[in-house]
């Protein structure tokens, strides 16, 4: 028995949107000569060859990253489209098949974003509030371990989260990113709504989704201090050096981002599944709010990206039920489009919205 449209969800990217479905990763990008560029894999979860990360508290860190890895991929793909259009106007050479960023080099992204999150959204908040309790001689800040110092190293990291978001939302380039944002929004409530996924459609939902990671991350730091509240006061002296014992505390704050992450992602999947429940929109609707900054009113050319690709994630979850989808995982090559119509051509007689799988 059905039981609703499948969990789809996106990103977005520079002059794109990536989408993914249960079975399917598709990445759009408009060049700046007006072509699209679309690419679809097929995909396969880490939860296919480890189904007991399936579990709840579980698959929270799972799905974010996998996330990440999915948006670093996506980032580069569309940064070589740029880079390609680049040279090939001054003449130079276009990149050549296979110089696209390796696994390692994805894996070094990730890395590199892990810990300049975990710098600037962990440790200066906690070393700040230890600070602030020095000068004012309060024991609570001072200990890094009290719910007085957890609720307020949570605040800065909330202030960190919305002051940065502000400050690189006055860059054009991050706002038209955050355009397609917006677009990828408006087409994924036009597909859970169930019309037909078109330009028209789509443009009169909102930009605003419970489930966008926007949200996600402001539900994680909530989570973080009610955590950390819980099992910091628990913990033993580390050092005599206060500076050292505080450092320590931070670290020992990185693991504990697992089940955080698993919390916030088990609260998000409620938005979804009891939107209209009076408790589940008291603790979404700030993530809800701080999308005022991420996501933007985009144009048509943008919802025609966002569209091309959920349509294409939709394309094979199609395919898959009529049982003639590949499920190689192969790699397939980029496909380029000279407009939305070619697009809608090439699909044929692919659904624009395709039946939801059976439960």
């Amino acid at each position: 028995m059905a039981e609703g449209p499948m969990s789809v969800g996106g990103q977005a990217i520079l002059e794109g949107v990536m989408m993914r479905s249960p079975h399917s990763l598709a990445i759009a990008v408009r060049r700046p000569t007006g072509e699209i560029v679309v690419k679809e894999d097929a995909w396969h979860s880490i939860w296919e060859k480890a189904r007991w990360l399936r579990k709840p508290l579980l698959r929270g860190a799972v799905v974010l990253f996998e996330s990440m890895h999915n948006g670093v991929k996506a980032l580069t793909f569309s940064a070589n489209e740029a880079a390609k259009y680049a040279e090939e106007g001054e003449g130079g050479a276009a990149p050549k098949p296979g110089e696209d960023a390796s696994s390692l080099a994805i894996v070094g992204t990730i890395a590199a974003s892990v810990a300049f999150g975990f710098g600037l959204f962990a440790a200066l908040p906690h070393f700040l509030t230890w600070l602030a309790g020095i000068v004012l001689g309060n024991a609570s800040l001072a200990s890094g371990k009290d719910l007085g110092f957890q609720v307020v190293d949570g605040l800065i990291k909330i202030t960190f989260l919305v002051g940065y978001l502000a400050l690189i939302s006055r860059l054009k380039d991050i706002q038209r990113v955050f355009q397609y944002h917006g677009a990828e929004h408006k087409s994924i409530f036009c597909y859970e709504a169930g019309r037909p996924l078109t330009v028209e459609n789509a443009r009169g939902y909102t930009t605003l989704h419970p489930r966008c990671g926007t949200s996600f991350l402001l539900i994680t730091f909530v989570v973080s201090i009610l955590l950390f509240s819980l099992v910091f006061p628990l913990l033993p002296k580390v050092s005599d050096i206060k500076w050292l014992n505080q450092l320590a505390y931070v670290f020992i704050k990185l693991p504990l981002m697992f089940p955080v992450a698993g919390i916030a992602y088990e609260m998000t999947r409620l938005s979804a599944r009891f939107p209209t429940n009076p408790i589940v929109r008291a603790f979404t609707w700030p993530g809800l709010q701080l999308q005022h900054i991420t996501t933007r009113e985009p144009d048509d050319k943008q919802l025609e990206i966002a569209l091309c690709a959920l349509q294409m994630t939709l394309w094979r979850e199609a395919e898959l039920q009529r049982g003639r989808a590949a499920q190689t995982g192969a790699e397939t090559d980029a496909e380029v489009f000279g407009s939305y119509g070619d697009f809608l051509t090439h699909l044929g007689d692919t659904p624009l919205q395709p039946a939801p799988f059976a439960a």
